[in-house]
């Protein structure tokens, strides 16, 4: 029998886009994330930190262009994390301004 996988959720702020402007914490995450959904403000090359297994999830939003609504990536946060266990949601700049972090979090 399978071991369930311990759902977590870990925001990392990808930094003002240069990826090796990315903290050494945010890099663990990533290395240890089974799903990463990222936005459109995160450097692309960041996903190069995760595992080959690790499942890359795009959610990013531009004005006039979302491909999810908050209240979808925030339930797909939820449905991942109990599925695969650890959700890293990789977002541009800092989380907490302006990044809806502390909702996502909730």
């Amino acid at each position: 029998m399978e071991n369930p996988k311990v759902p977590k959720l870990t925001l990392v702020g990808a930094g003002p886009g240069d990826p090796d402007l990315i903290t050494l914490k945010g890099i663990k995450a990533l290395k240890a994330a089974d799903v990463v959904l990222y936005d459109a403000l995160a450097n692309e090359e960041l996903l190069d930190f995760c595992l080959p297994h690790t499942k890359k999830v795009f959610v990013g939003k531009r004005a006039g262009l979302h491909h999810y609504q908050q209240h979808v990536i925030n339930q797909m946060i939820v449905d991942h994390a109990i599925k695969h266990g650890h959700v890293v949601r990789l977002k541009g700049g800092d989380p907490y301004v302006f990044g809806r972090g502390h909702e996502e979090l909730e």
